[in-house]
């Protein structure tokens, strides 16, 4: 029993085609949690599909219902060994977005895995069916050759909302915090930073939407008649926004910034490089807050977007002043800032600048940022196992640029969390086309065997010496 030996029979799996044959098998379920419709078979999915491959793996499975009325139901899976020196909880989510199936080109179909080149297409093959379907295998055989000793628990929550903004995940988790209780997070999820390098991040960046709303008067006006006498929403709109984030991107309220740039964080990113695949776009060197690296802006600070702006008719425009103006803008934030209190330091600032006359509104759509230390014991080891496993050093992100779920995991559950991506950015997970590359699928595979194995060997050690 080796190292090499669970290694080599988890890339055996994905070699013969098994692993492909699983990963068809799932992807043919249509599960697009934002579709009201479709509670059947994302139960289907959990009941037919994963609880059965899990219960051939000596785990015990239970469906257990979504506290929020109405919604998507979560599936929780443990395997206990008597003599387990730590407990391991992972996740994923087996739901997906909408196919668009019209969308997709000629040959392709969402719920079919298609095979060209190096791409898989399907959809969940990336997001998150095909991450999921990884990390279960590569358990799998680890189990095999280690004649079903491990030496630590494991915990699995699949949830079938992620998609849909994951409703009753964290009430699902304090809920059933007994139940769920571990000493360590590890999970798959998002792209890695390219489809080069092998990547661990250790929690997400924040979001935080709000809309911009101001009415001046019932209707519109002449311009001709009125133009230069009636104030004009979209401009006053334009000027309330330029107060909050200048003309290249820098955010101008002190208090929506972070109290710092850690240093353990800035180090940790001196050898990130953002973009540069085929399909990425193109950086605005100087965009976003001055004297920090790509990496340090998008990973380690804050930003302020525009994500709509409308003003009269854009399709139709008339020649009138247009009586209203909205736009739905959003911060991505990140671990030490006041997010309790952006919506009170926005008003402030709008207020003493002249646009009280602005209506702010938060919208439902908000996330926690979360951050592990990159110090961590848990970091090292898994760093040093993905490295063990490629022979380079893997990109590690303090957090995501984007924004997911961790929170309940790092902060309602309390745990260490590391995430270990096998998608890439070009992957097209929430559009049409959407795919996995077959080499970073094989290579992902490898290091979610090693990580288990190592996890096996050394995390005794690890967890003794954090505790």
């Amino acid at each position: 029993m080796s190292r090499n030996q669970a290694i080599a029979q988890t890339l055996a799996s994905f070699d013969d085609g098994r692993f492909q044959q699983t990963l068809a098998r799932r992807v043919a379920f249509r599960t697009e949690s934002q579709d009201a419709t479709s509670g059947p078979i994302l139960h289907a999915y959990l009941d037919d599909e994963i609880a059965p491959h899990l219960e051939a793996l000596g785990f015990a499975c239970r469906v257990v219902a979504n506290p929020v009325p109405g919604k998507s139901p979560f599936l929780f899976a443990e395997r206990i060994e008597d003599d387990a020196a730590f407990t391991l909880l992972t996740y994923g989510h087996g739901d997906v977005v909408r196919g668009y199936d019209a969308q997709w080109r000629a040959g392709l179909n969402p719920w079919e895995i298609v095979v060209e080149g190096n791409r898989w297409y399907g959809r969940g093959t990336a997001d998150n069916k095909g991450q999921h379907t990884i990390n279960l295998s590569a358990l799998e055989q680890v189990l095999a050759v280690r004649d079903g000793k491990l030496g630590y628990n494991v915990k699995i929550i699949l949830e079938m909302g992620e998609e849909d903004g994951s409703p009753g995940l964290n009430e699902v988790c304090a809920l059933h915090a007994e139940s769920l209780a571990a000493d360590l997070f590890i999970a798959s999820d998002g792209p890695r930073v390219s489809a080069s390098r092998a990547t661990m991040f250790l929690g997400s960046r924040g979001v935080f939407n709000f809309d911009l709303h101001l009415k001046l008067r019932d209707g519109g006006h002449h311009s001709g008649n009125w133009g230069g006498l009636l104030r004009n929403p979209g401009i006053r709109l334009a000027h309330a926004i330029a107060s909050l984030v200048d003309a290249k991107g820098r955010i101008l309220v002190p208090a929506l910034l972070p109290r710092e740039l850690p240093e353990s964080v800035r180090v940790a990113l001196k050898d990130i490089e953002v973009g540069g695949d085929p399909g990425d776009p193109e950086i605005d060197p100087d965009w976003g807050e001055p004297g920090l690296s790509a990496a340090e802006r998008v990973i380690g600070w804050n930003s302020l977007e525009v994500l709509a702006f409308v003003t009269g008719n854009p399709t139709m425009p008339v020649h009138a002043i247009p009586s209203e103006a909205r736009a739905h803008c959003h911060m991505r934030y990140v671990v030490g800032s006041d997010h309790a209190h952006f919506l009170d330091h926005i008003r402030k600032h709008l207020d003493a600048n002249g646009f009280d006359d602005v209506e702010l509104r938060p919208t439902d759509v908000r996330m926690a940022a979360t951050r592990l230390d990159p110090d961590d014991a848990w970091v090292r080891w898994g760093m040093a196992s993905i490295e063990r496993s490629t022979g380079r050093r893997a990109a590690l992100l303090p957090n995501l640029g984007g924004s997911l779920p961790n929170e309940v995991f790092s902060e309602t559950l309390g745990l260490p969390t590391l995430w270990v991506p096998h998608s890439y950015p070009a992957c097209s997970q929430h559009a049409p086309n959407e795919h996995i590359l077959a080499d970073v699928t094989r290579e992902s595979l490898h290091i979610m065997a090693g990580l288990f194995w190592d996890l096996a060997e050394d995390g005794p050690a690890v967890f003794k010496a954090r505790a």
